[in-house]
């Protein structure tokens, strides 16, 4: 059999593979294969092409400017022994290629088919080169494992030599890459680390049984071997033992590096994860807080930095003195660099899987320039869409007017493809901000530039957030529109949990719009957020259900964010249905991307389209720095932000370290003192948090502050 792949210099790979029908060894499989393949750098540079070549007498994957230039030294090389090769869940195009020194290489390749191609030839020489490997280094007999079997001819280890080319079907080649490498010094492993691997080799086995178990069900009668179930059951476990596979190779890298243990020689070594300057100049460790409230890790000097009283006072807010917002809408994404990923396994290490995350303390390069007040605030970037729910002429309308604001909301609450964290806000930190929205809603192309409106021809929406409790994590925040007779009100408690390479983020909470013109009330949830691919290039999804009510009409909504599967699918799916519960009918469905095209579908037959990436974008108005209150959330964090600019990681760690410990402090002090907290707009109510003078209290009045909620 002969396969060719031809791909200009513009998308692809210019790849041969020449395979003989007779059985699989390794000689036959060693053919020419090279191209250009677009690899990530960092964040700032992002993808660029590049001509790669797989030489498989050296067991190294090569790579250089250009096809011109491969005569000359190569640009990059990674040793393929011992290397994991993993197809990306994030699209069909790209794969990872994680060397055993830690270091790694992100490509995509121009199709599905090519990437394919890739990643089988890849697998074959790293497995090639790990058993060559393993030979090199016989085992060390120090210690006997109750797999005596594992040399003989029925062993995993052993098996796969025979079947390799159905192994790589099954995906096991990959799993199996260390086994050779591993045994060859499990004597210098830890118990629980021999036992762990001991148990991944079982799992591996079963889970080749259920693979062969289903190809080898006959066609012709019950369950077919492509019976969707049966196809996603197996996707489903060869992604588990992937990621299970994973999370144990990067333990004993962790193990192995930190006793230096050389692998092969002068050529290969493990190789201590390198640190970042702060780390070796005094700076703190990302670092898990104990519960007396201590942080472990070197200290800092602490920094001058504004002082003020925190007994609950409000800030005096002049809406005249705001003006448009001039930060730019997009997070600029900083450089991601091989010390940076050394943090990040160091912080690994240190967590559980299902590990609540709220006391840990995360390094500063994963921060986006903006407060989680600031971005709840974002997620009013369409706030013409907001204003308009109360136009509806019906509650079917106002109901489907409510989920398309909803669903059109997450897009403009993310900056960026690249999963940042927002700085955790403070307990007492505010933000408030202002949207003007034209009267006289025109189409996008012809939307009034800022600043050409006059206050009588505008709607006007304000917004105010605040960080209610610490622990746990509590926000609440409100907008109204006192023109329209409309405000929401909505309280969000994060949880965030350590899933092993990614992390989910529960919204935990609710939300309740009030239309005062029709005496109506609509309650929601909020989805859960994913940050993905944690070790390489962090993205975020959406997932989990939401519930829409409104008790008065009997309308209702289901909105599903769907998460991607491990089998196939797409990014940031979302479907909603709204419902007439008395009469059990349901009367829209909407489909799509809640980043890209929703369609809504009405029962009628009739279907209209948004494009969410071509909505209209209101910036939000905000008072300069210098003219809030010294716990408003972009003068709080203008040290931190600036440094970020500045891509000062040193300064912007002191500066966050500087106000998370003066948090401590003054924790510890309301304790001594047995002082309560007091807010300073948000009340308790039962489970939740209400603001103290929702417009529904003050109708016709205005909606300024005007005196303090006082807290039992």
């Amino acid at each position: 059999m002969q396969t060719e792949a031809v791909l200009d210099h513009h998308g692809g790979s210019q790849s041969s593979c020449r395979t003989g029908s007779k059985s699989w060894q390794y000689s036959d499989l060693m053919e020419k294969v090279d191209g250009y393949l677009m690899k990530y750098t960092n964040l700032v540079t992002g993808w660029q092409y590049r001509y790669f070549v797989l030489n498989n007498e050296a067991g190294l994957l090569e790579y250089f400017v250009n096809e011109q230039s491969r005569n000359q030294k190569p640009r990059g090389s990674l040793p393929l022994a011992g290397a994991v090769i993993s197809p990306s869940d994030e699209d069909s195009h790209t794969f990872t290629v994680n060397a055993i020194s830690g270091e790694q290489y992100k490509l995509r390749a121009s199709d599905a088919k090519e990437r394919q191609h890739w990643v089988s030839r890849l697998q074959i020489c790293a497995q090639h080169h790990t058993e060559a490997m393993g030979k090199t280094n016989p085992p060390l007999q120090t210690r006997s494992l109750s797999m005596a079997s594992q040399g003989s001819g029925s062993s995993p280890g052993s098996q796969h030599r025979i079947n390799q080319n159905s192994n790589a079907l099954l995906g096991l080649s990959q799993l199996q890459r260390g086994s050779s490498l591993y045994s060859s010094r499990k004597s210098l492993l830890p118990d629980h680390l021999l036992e762990a691997r001991e148990m991944m080799v079982q799992a591996q086995g079963q889970h080749r049984d259920l693979i062969q178990s289903i190809e080898g069900l006959p066609s012709s009668q019950g369950p077919s071997p492509l019976d969707q179930d049966l196809l996603l059951l197996k996707a489903t476990s060869l992604a588990t033992m992937t990621c299970l596979s994973d999370c144990l190779h990067i333990l004993q890298l962790q193990q192995v590096a930190r006793q230096k243990i050389p692998l092969g020689g002068s050529a290969l070594e493990w190789l201590e994860p390198k640190l970042p300057d702060i780390l070796k100049n005094g700076g703190t460790l990302p670092s898990i807080t104990k519960d007396d409230g201590k942080t472990e890790g070197t200290v800092l000097e602490p920094l001058e930095m504004d002082s003020c009283d925190i007994a609950g006072e409000q800030e005096e807010i002049d809406a005249t003195q705001e003006v448009d917002d001039s930060t730019p809408a997009e997070e600029e994404d900083l450089g991601a660099v091989e010390e940076e990923r050394s943090v990040i396994l160091h912080l690994l290490s240190q967590l559980k899987l299902g590990m609540d995350l709220t006391r840990v303390v995360l390094p500063t390069f994963i921060l986006e320039k903006r407060s989680l007040l600031e971005m709840y605030a974002d997620f009013m970037s369409h706030p013409d869409l907001f204003v308009a729910i109360t136009d509806g002429s019906s509650p079917m309308d106002r109901m489907v007017r409510f989920v398309e604001y909803y669903l059109t909301s997450f897009h403009e609450g993310r900056k960026g493809a690249i999963a940042k964290k927002p700085y955790n806000p403070i307990i007492g930190e505010t933000f408030h901000c202002s949207w003007k929205v034209p009267k006289a809603l025109t189409p996008p192309s012809a939307v009034p530039k800022e600043g050409t409106l006059c206050a009588s021809d505008c709607y006007n929406v304000r917004f105010v957030a605040e960080q209610v409790s610490h622990h746990p994590p509590v926000s609440g925040f409100y907008a109204e529109c006192q023109e329209r007779q409309m405000c929401v009100n909505t309280h969000v408690w994060t949880k965030s949990k350590f899933m092993g390479m990614s992390i989910g983020v529960s919204m935990i909470g609710e939300g309740n719009l009030h239309l005062l013109e029709h005496g109506e009330e609509y309650t929601f949830s909020l989805p859960s957020a994913y940050a993905r691919s944690i070790l390489t290039v962090p993205w975020v999804e959406l997932g989990g259900k939401v519930n829409v009510n409104c008790a008065k009409t009997g309308y209702s909504a289901v909105i599903t964010f769907q998460t991607k599967p491990f089998y196939g699918g797409k990014l940031h799916r979302v479907n909603a249905e709204v419902k007439h519960n008395p009469t059990n009918s349901v009367v829209c469905r909407v489909q799509g991307e809640w980043n890209g095209m929703l369609e809504f579908a009405y029962t009628n037959g009739e279907t209209r389209v948004v494009d969410v990436t071509k909505l209209p974008v209101t910036r939000k108005r905000v008072r300069p720095n210098e003219l809030q209150g010294p716990y408003e959330s972009r003068r709080l964090w203008q040290h931190v932000t600036e440094s970020l600019k500045e891509r000062d990681m040193d300064k912007a760690t002191e500066h966050k370290r500087f106000l998370e410990e003066r948090q401590r402090k003054e924790e510890r002090h309301r304790v001594e003192t047995q002082t309560a907290w007091r807010t300073k707009y948000f009340e308790r109510k039962g489970e939740g948090w209400m603001y103290y003078q929702p417009l529904w209290k003050t109708a016709g009045h205005s909606s300024s502050p005007v005196a303090p909620p006082q807290n039992p």
